[in-house]
C-alpha cells in the first residue's frame, strides 16, 4: 500500500458485503461532506474495501466493486482535492486565476471550461477579488496556494508578473508585462488600436481622442503606439490634448471623457483602450445631450458581451478572449501531458466590428466646433 493511501484494515481476502450490517444504519441520509466512512458503512464493508475499490488494488471481489461504486455514486462521494494529490501526485484539475471577475476574465474562462470538457480534467477559477492594494504580484501568492495541492497546471489571466517557478506549467493569457518565458496567448493589441483607429480616420475623422489604459501595461502601451501609429501613416499629427487617462476601469474613464469633451474644440470621434471605457464615455455623452453617432463616434477594444448591449451597440475592435482561454488550457494540457509545443507564444488576430457607434464626421459638427454641453464656438 502506498503511504497517502487509506487502508484501516489489514484484510487479505476478497470482501462481500455484511449481511448483518444494515446499510445507512450508522449514517442515515449523509449531511454535508460525504466521507469514506460514510460510504463504507452505507455499503456495509470496511473502510479498507472502500480505500481499495477506490484504488483499484487487488483483494475485492467484482461484485463486491460494484456494490460499492454504485454506493459512492448514490451517496456523492468524492476524495478531497488535497487527498487526491497526496495519493496520485495529481489532482487532474486545473486552475485559471484571475485579479477580479470582470468582462473579459468572464470570457476567458468561458472559453477555459469549452476546452475542458471531454479532457478528464477539472476547472477551478481562484480570484485575487479585485484588492486595490494586490495590482502587482497577487499571481505569486495565489499560486502558491492552490498549485501542487489544488491544482495540477494554472492559467494566469492578465498576470502583472511573469516570473514565476512552481511544480507545474502555468500559461498566461494577454500579459501585462508582455511576451516573458511563460507560455503566453495574447491578442495582437498593436495592430487592434490601429484598426481601430484607421476605421475612424477612413470615417473622416481627424480630431480622434483616446481613453487610455493603465501606463503600466504592455497591452495598453500597445494600443496606445497603434493609435499614434495610425495618426502617423495617415499623416496626422497627435495632438496630446487628445489624450486622457482611464486605467481600464470605468470611473476613471468617465473622468478621462468628460475631461476630453470639455475641451474647446473637443474630438469628433474617441477610441476606448477597451470597452468598459468605451461604454464609460457613452455614457458621459448621453449625460451632455450629446447625440452619438451624429456628433460623436466612439470605438472600443475587446468586444465584451456588453458592448452589444450598450446605446448604441458599440463598435468595437474584437480580440478573440474566448478563444484564447480555450487555447490557453488546449496548451496547459498539452504540457501537462509532457507533449512537445512547437510555438508556446501564441498571438491571435484581432478583427473590427462594426455597430452603431461610429459614423462619417458630421460636416455640421465639425464647423461649429460644438462643445459637450451643446454650446457653440
Amino acid at each position: 500500500m502506498r503511504d497517502s493511501e487509506v487502508d484501516l484494515d489489514q484484510q487479505t481476502g476478497p470482501e462481500v458485503p455484511d449481511p448483518g450490517r444494515e446499510p445507512g444504519r450508522e449514517t442515515g441520509s449523509p449531511v454535508g461532506r460525504v466521507t469514506m466512512q460514510q460510504v463504507a458503512a452505507e455499503a456495509g464493508v470496511s473502510v479498507s474495501t472502500v480505500s481499495k475499490v477506490l484504488n483499484g488494488r487487488y483483494g475485492v471481489s467484482p461484485a463486491t466493486s460494484e456494490h460499492v461504486m454504485g454506493v459512492i455514486t448514490r451517496l456523492g462521494y468524492e476524495a478531497s482535492l488535497v487527498a487526491r494529490s497526496l495519493r496520485n501526485r495529481r489532482t487532474n484539475v486545473i486552475g485559471v486565476l484571475v485579479a477580479d471577475f470582470e468582462p473579459f476574465s468572464t470570457e476567458v474562462l468561458k472559453g477555459a471550461a469549452d476546452a475542458i470538457r471531454g479532457s478528464g480534467f477539472e476547472l477551478v477559477a481562484y480570484s485575487a477579488g479585485g484588492r486595490v492594494d494586490e495590482h502587482v504580484g497577487w499571481e505569486r501568492r495565489y499560486l502558491s496556494r492552490v498549485m501542487g495541492t489544488l491544482v495540477d497546471g494554472a492559467v494566469l489571466v492578465t498576470p502583472t508578473v511573469t516570473d514565476v517557478q512552481y511544480d507545474g506549467p502555468v500559461v498566461a493569457v494577454d500579459p501585462h508585462t508582455g511576451r516573458s518565458r511563460l507560455p503566453t496567448v495574447a491578442g495582437d493589441n498593436l495592430q487592434g488600436a490601429r484598426l481601430g483607429v484607421d476605421h475612424l480616420i477612413g470615417l473622416g475623422h481627424t480630431r480622434i481622442g483616446m481613453v487610455t489604459g493603465r501606463p503600466d501595461l504592455v497591452s495598453a502601451q500597445l494600443r496606445e503606439r497603434g493609435y499614434r501609429e495610425a495618426h502617423a501613416a495617415a499623416g496626422l499629427t497627435v495632438d496630446e490634448d487628445l489624450l486622457a487617462p482611464g486605467a481600464f476601469e470605468a470611473e476613471q474613464a468617465r473622468v478621462a471623457a468628460r475631461q476630453l469633451l470639455a475641451l474647446p474644440e473637443p474630438p469628433t470621434a474617441i477610441f476606448g483602450a477597451n470597452d468598459l471605457s468605451a461604454i464609460s464615455v457613452l455614457e458621459v455623452a448621453a449625460e451632455r445631450g450629446l447625440d452619438v453617432p451624429g456628433d460623436l463616434s466612439v470605438i472600443g477594444f475587446d468586444n465584451v458581451p456588453e458592448s452589444a448591449l450598450a446605446h448604441p451597440a458599440l463598435t468595437t475592435v474584437e480580440q478573440p478572449i474566448r478563444r484564447m482561454g480555450h487555447d490557453a488550457v488546449v496548451l496547459l494540457l498539452a504540457l501537462l501531458d509532457g507533449d512537445a509545443v512547437a510555438d508556446t507564444q501564441l498571438t491571435l488576430p484581432t478583427t473590427l466590428v462594426q455597430r452603431r457607434s461610429t459614423a462619417p464626421r458630421s460636416s455640421s459638427a465639425a464647423r461649429t466646433g460644438r462643445h459637450a454641453n451643446g454650446a457653440v464656438s
